[in-house]
């Protein structure tokens, strides 16, 4: 099975888990709406708005399929 990393792009977090996009909002991000997404990591968003990156991925990687 795959997992959500740090490195994992943004728009790539959306096509593995399906509550990714609300999963980004609920922390504030809405980064999956930005051109960045595309090549944007999870480290970089996390980063850019001050989230827990482990907290976050943990809650990203509950729903990979």
């Amino acid at each position: 099975m795959a997992k959500i990393t740090a490195d994992t792009l943004i728009a790539d977090c959306l096509k593995m888990n399906p509550n990714a996009a609300d999963i980004l909002l609920e922390a504030g991000m809405h980064c999956f709406g930005c051109a960045l997404a595309h090549g944007e990591t999870v480290a970089e968003a996390v980063s850019a708005h001050g989230e827990d990156l482990d907290a976050l991925l943990a809650k990203l990687n509950e729903g990979v399929e």
